[in-house]
């Protein structure tokens, strides 16, 4: 090779690096600009829904009254997706199937205040539903928008779809960390980017920085001390319990799924659905003679990390929210999972030899890592909401309900690659 050869080499590759390093700082600011806009407007939508939800909530429990418009309001909320939303009524599988099939249309936009305004609807007249399902249908309606104008590739578009989910999980539970590692499981389990933890978070980060700068107040649970040693009989405890937390998971994802398609064939006209759940909702509530198990159930939630809970009243909010969401009402699955779990640790404290609140604790997080399929972002929550020194507590009680919580999730389009038990 000749002198002038060498250096023409030398100088290809020379440039050949400028033009790498160049084109990665380019895509290192691209996605920091549309982490921002994603953070900023979900954080923003986050804010603005909670203090919704927050106005609507105390508005009916002044007003018990208007459970009695609960079949009337399930009619509002079936005849606006009938005829106005017959697109975006997939809801969170929505979401599931664009990450799939990135090369399919863009989520429309009206998925947001559609879901918000069933979900509004559902909680103002005593519906038994929550509002991770509505955070995260809000935040992919809006963060798809982004996909056109920034040219996104179908592979980019992926990345986008999961900065939203952690962005609208983190800013409307307060657990940024736990909702950036939900976006890598959501989608698929056991097949996630982890290089796209970073981003994750910082979205996470960012909009539930957002969320509380609008003033928006999260949810406090107690921080866990003076825990018993993790030794081989808190050890079969917490194996013990993890296994009921992951029957409860797949009793609850067994019904809803078994009762949304009862629903679908004995009643062939959508709006007529939850008119019928909204006099089941209503009729329930006047047998038992509380409302207790409507609406979000978070007095209840607090008060079982206390004392002992109603050895019944998870398999009460269970048959509440099956209704209200099978029927065709609006809100999200997590936050009644949040009751069922806490409610059944905390009635075990009757018999088992663990603090209240711990047992609480751990049927939170791991009720809904079973139901979910969502381990690690479970454990993560647990530890952020109640403070590392149940750290071991909660990661052993996620993993065995998530083990023994079956197949299946409520989410019905999340793939799972391989069996769970092959890790």
């Amino acid at each position: 090779m000749s002198k002038n050869q060498r250096t023409n080499f030398f100088q290809n590759k020379m440039n050949h690096r400028v033009q790498s390093a160049r084109y990665y700082w380019v895509l290192v600011v691209k996605w920091i600009i549309l982490s921002l806009l994603i953070a900023l407007s979900i954080g923003t939508g986050s804010a603005l829904f909670l203090a919704s939800l927050d106005t609507v909530t105390s508005y009916r429990i002044e007003h018990h009254w208007l459970i009695w418009l609960l079949p009337l309001g399930g009619l509002s909320v079936g005849v606006l997706y009938h005829y106005f939303g017959q697109e975006v009524k997939a809801g969170n599988n929505a979401l599931i199937d664009a990450y799939n099939q990135p090369t399919d249309c863009i989520i429309p936009f009206k998925m947001a205040p559609f879901i918000v305004l069933g979900t509004l609807i559902t909680h103002l007249l005593g519906g038994s539903a929550g509002r991770e399902g509505t955070a995260l249908q809000m935040a992919g309606a809006i963060a798809d928008q982004l996909t056109k104008p920034f040219q996104l590739t179908p592979s980019e578009r992926k990345i986008l779809l999961t900065l939203a989910v952690a962005g609208g999980f983190g800013s409307v539970f307060g657990t940024p960390f736990a909702g950036a590692i939900f976006a890598l499981e959501f989608f698929v389990i056991h097949k996630s980017r982890l290089w796209t933890l970073l981003p994750a978070v910082f979205t996470a980060l960012v909009a539930d920085f957002v969320t509380k700068t609008w003033g928006i107040e999260h949810i406090n649970y107690p921080t866990l001390e003076h825990l018993p040693g993790f030794h081989i009989s808190t050890i079969l405890i917490t194996i013990g319990v993890g296994i009921l937390f992951g029957l409860c998971a797949a009793a609850f994802t067994f019904g809803l799924h078994h009762l949304t398609k009862v629903f679908n064939r004995t009643i062939a006209f959508m709006p007529f659905r939850p008119v019928i759940g909204g006099f089941c909702i209503l009729g329930l509530t006047i047998v038992i003679g509380n409302t207790d198990y409507i609406g979000l159930g978070i007095p209840i939630i607090q008060q079982s990390f206390i004392g002992p809970a109603l050895a019944y009243a998870f398999a009460l909010k269970i048959l509440f929210t099956l209704i209200t969401l099978g029927s065709g009402f609006k809100g999200g699955e997590v936050t009644p999972l949040f009751f069922i779990g806490a409610t059944l640790g905390s009635a075990l404290a009757l018999w088992l030899p663990l603090p209240v609140a711990l047992l609480a604790a751990m049927g939170f997080v791991a009720v809904f890592a079973g139901a979910t399929n969502t381990p690690i972002a479970c454990s993560v929550m647990g530890i952020e909401l109640f403070g590392l020194e149940g750290a071991m507590y909660f990661i052993m009680a996620c993993f065995i309900a998530y083990l023994f919580s079956g197949k299946t999730s409520i989410y019905s389009h999340q793939l799972l690659r391989n069996r769970k038990w092959l890790l």
